[in-house]
């Protein structure tokens, strides 16, 4: 299965140094003959799980200080992911001489949500469930990691998920079966809808959600409406979020690493905007270079800039991100070349990278560091 914008490169420069019924909880301890057997009502649930570790459960949420002029600031997070994640240095091969890269691991912040997902959909989930919603609609392609980590926290949240999944029109007309993440959304009990990759093109994510959320309100469900990839002014927090925990790391660490740039796979825009505002706004003040896997740079400046927009920021996307075109042969299509470094990334490094977003991502970092050394 392909995982999206997993992980985060970080590189620097040497010389700067880059639901009330009774409900039983089994919980088995470090002993396989052990285990903890209790009976509490869902109430005294929730707050044992905010006090255990706050694993999927509502917190209230403050912005961080240097983002507090921004509009859509969330109240609440619903827990979904494993954070902070780690960072580490990532000797990959044939890097510039004075040159570092370090790795932000997105990747395990918990594999079913994959990666980058869980850190929107933490803001998204908490707001469906503060307007009571009872299930949630997004869309994305048939085999959409989205799709699959938003069924998958909207099962966690206790809502069902609908999903519009597109793909070519043979598979439409015929059961596509169990296959990738379609196997993991059909187990959660998700509700899919496929289209034909022209009905899509042609009408448009939001207005085929749109219609499918008119559908479930005449069926007299409360959906919630996700975009795809989770991108929007309230899934651009998960990133903005992501940056004061890169900062509160660096603290840790005594301040010994700065970070020059941060390199991600662009997909969908959201992460990129979040990632640009923040640094732009923190004390992080790294260049954040976006490598496009399907559209060109021109559809995701515009893509940026309206998601910045949105949070009433005032900056321009082309001085907050650099966007470089990375598809080569074309959305999930590779070059032996591009599939040659994740082999070699993977046997050097033990890091597996995704050939459709992280793989092209990290070998036109390499490449760009390689053909441009010091810029």
């Amino acid at each position: 299965q392909k995982r999206k914008n997993e992980n985060i490169g970080l590189r620097f420069q040497s010389a700067a140094a880059g639901a009330m019924a009774l409900s039983t909880c089994v919980l088995p301890s470090f002993s396989p003959q052990a285990a903890v057997l209790r009976r509490t009502s869902t109430v005294a649930n929730a707050a044992a799980a905010s006090r255990i570790g706050g694993f999927l459960s509502s917190k209230p949420y403050a912005p961080p200080p240097w983002a507090s002029g921004l509009s859509h600031a969330p109240s609440h997070t619903f827990t979904l992911g494993h954070f902070p994640t780690p960072i580490h240095r990532w000797d990959l091969p044939e890097l510039p001489r004075d040159t570092e890269v370090w790795i932000k691991r997105d990747d395990l912040a918990g594999m079913q949500l994959s990666g980058n997902k869980a850190r929107k959909l933490e803001f998204l989930v908490a707001d469906a469930a503060a307007r009571g919603a009872d299930c949630v609609v997004t869309a994305g392609g048939i085999q959409s990691n989205h799709c699959r980590a938003t069924a998958v926290a909207a099962k966690y949240a206790g809502l069902d998920s609908y999903l519009i999944l597109c793909t070519s029109k043979p598979l439409v007309d015929r059961d596509p079966g169990l296959v990738g993440n379609l196997l993991v959304e059909r187990l959660l009990g998700a509700h899919i809808n496929l289209v034909s990759q022209r009905e899509f093109l042609k009408f448009g994510s939001v207005a085929l959600t749109e219609l499918l959320e008119k559908r479930l309100l005449e069926e007299g469900r409360r959906p919630y409406v996700i975009p795809a990839g989770g991108s929007n002014a309230l899934g651009n927090w998960g990133y903005i979020e992501a940056v004061r925990e890169i900062e509160e790391q660096i603290q840790l660490s005594g301040g010994d690493v700065q970070f020059d740039d941060i390199v991600v796979a662009c997909g969908s825009g959201g992460t990129v905007a979040g990632l640009a505002l923040g640094s732009q706004l923190s004390s992080l003040k790294a260049k954040v270079h976006a490598f496009s896997v399907c559209y060109g740079p021109k559809y995701f400046y515009d893509c940026v800039q309206g998601l910045i927009d949105e949070l009433q920021s005032g900056l321009n996307s082309h001085d907050i991100v650099s966007i470089e075109d990375a598809k080569g042969l074309g959305y999930a299509r590779s070059t032996a070349e591009e599939l040659r470094f994740v082999k070699d990334v993977a046997a050097a490094t033990g890091i597996v990278l995704d050939p459709v977003y992280t793989g092209k991502a990290a070998y036109s970092m390499v490449k760009d560091m390689s053909d441009n050394p010091g810029s």
